[in-house]
């Protein structure tokens, strides 16, 4: 497939960054299982990915890396501020991560949103050539399909959303929902983390726009529209052979070293962000101190909480929140050399991220809401030896894969508290099996075969 036909792919940003070596900086691509997944067909197709590459003003001029064409989009300050800090992560985030935030309807955000996805639209147009497939990403360019389909009748267009998309009733407050909706209708394939999402999708299209169809294909303009399930996974044998390193070995003996040998290691890592529900998470785990189901001596939660949009104020309150309740949590139950929490925020490097996963008696992922959650899959891939247990929002994508997870009520503090100690005191046996099913359902959808099914789709 990949040899026959070319692949644009358009997202918000580039999977690459900028690095100083020497007295120059040069591209470097990010690590991600996107750009796993789709560099090495992009390559062999001689394929394009178009996106910012960061910062404001003149976009760098296009650039070739690893055999990919990079085509940088230039975003102004007021773009950043209007389109993605707001529009974006300020109207859209909240409302399709069924509003655990208030979204902020703003017209001054509305037609920064429009103008952005208008160059992101003409920058795939003049990119693609005849019989091409563009693959346009996520929620940041919903106008996208619809405007590159006016500009460029001869591509073929897909879209995949990777956040939830909300229910119908949650939509209809959105003042601009028709353009969205009719921005989506524009691309041949709409793909959604579950069927959850394409029912909502579904249901939404034929009330907003007036479409028809059913069994994941609509009708409109004289066009079909397939709309589908398309669960994103992981890069299952790159975890498997990190987990297996000598090198990994000694940095999990030094963690658990610096953790407490005997202490049983329950760990969460999440972007700081208020869908992911660390602070409910942190008051369940002081929830089991009060309660004695765990102490100090025998039980330490280890919390990595990566920043993200820090100049937003709803993100700079909580993590404002999650430290205040850290403080308490230590204060109250800590003793000399026993921290109950362990709070880092920043993210971690793959291969010490991997360390922690293997240091992890008990991994929570205990989302509000979220389209998928890869770190759930991520810490089952490195879970080898089949030991582990793995304490799982039921409002996570992830959950209609990974049925053997035990699953929780993230709102539910006391029922949160009650997983994590069914975790911690699972028999070996019942979480020997689980822990092979989960490992079974991962290995069963790696990243590969996720692109493989969507791009088969697209292209069919």
């Amino acid at each position: 497939m990949a040899s026959r036909r070319r692949l644009v792919v358009v997202s918000n940003r580039l999977p690459v960054r900028r690095v100083r070596r020497g007295g120059s900086t040069a591209w470097e691509q990010s690590p991600g299982g996107l750009v796993t997944a789709l560099a090495p067909i992009l390559k062999s197709a001689r394929g394009a990915w178009i996106g910012w590459a960061g910062g404001s003003g003149r976009a760098p001029a296009p650039f070739t890396l690893e055999g990919v064409r990079y085509t940088p989009v230039s975003l102004s300050r007021g773009q950043l501020e209007d389109f993605y800090e707001g529009f974006s992560n300020r109207t859209l985030w909240p409302l399709y991560h069924d509003a655990v935030r208030a979204p902020e309807f703003r017209r001054r955000w509305w037609w920064p949103y429009v103008d952005v996805n208008r160059k992101y639209a003409e920058a795939a147009a003049a990119t693609a050539k005849r019989g091409d497939l563009v693959w346009v990403h996520d929620y940041h360019l919903q106008l996208v399909p619809a405007m590159l389909r006016e500009l460029r009748p001869d591509v073929r267009i897909a879209f995949f959303l990777h956040i939830p998309f909300p229910p119908d009733e949650l939509f209809a407050h959105m003042p601009w929902r028709s353009q969205i909706i009719e921005g989506l209708l524009g691309a041949d394939l709409i793909g959604f983390q579950t069927p959850t999402g394409v029912r909502h999708f579904m249901a939404t299209a034929r009330r907003v726009a007036g479409v028809h169809g059913s069994r994941g294909t609509l009708s409109t303009g004289g066009r079909h529209v397939r709309v589908g399930a398309y669960p994103i996974s992981i890069d299952l044998a790159a975890f498997d052979r990190l987990a297996r390193a000598p090198e990994t070995a000694a940095r999990l003996h030094r963690l658990r070293v610096r953790l407490g040998r005997d202490r049983r290691v329950i760990l969460g890592v999440d972007r700081l962000d208020y869908s992911k529900g660390i602070d409910a998470r942190l008051k369940a785990v002081a929830e089991l101190l009060t309660s004695g189901r765990a102490t100090p001596a025998d039980t330490v939660f280890v919390q990595v909480a990566v920043p993200s949009r820090e100049s937003v104020k709803e993100y700079a309150e909580l993590r404002e929140e999650v430290e205040r309740l850290v403080g308490r949590i230590n204060g109250e139950f800590g003793e000399p050399g026993l921290a109950p929490v362990h709070y880092l925020h920043r993210g971690l490097p793959q291969a010490e991220l991997v360390s922690h996963y293997l240091a992890a008696d008990v991994m929570l992922v205990t989302p509000f809401r979220d389209g998928m959650n890869l770190v759930a899959k991520e810490y089952v891939a490195c879970r080898t030896d089949d030991t582990g247990a793995l304490v799982l929002s039921e409002f996570a994508g992830a959950a209609h894969e990974l049925k053997a997870a035990l699953m929780v009520n993230p709102h539910d503090v006391d029922g949160l508290a009650a997983g994590i100690d069914a975790a911690l005191h699972m028999p070996h046996a019942e979480g020997a099996r689980r822990m092979r099913s989960l490992r079974r359902a991962v290995r069963h959808n790696t990243v590969f075969d996720w692109a493989d099914e969507y791009l088969g789709a697209a292209w069919s």
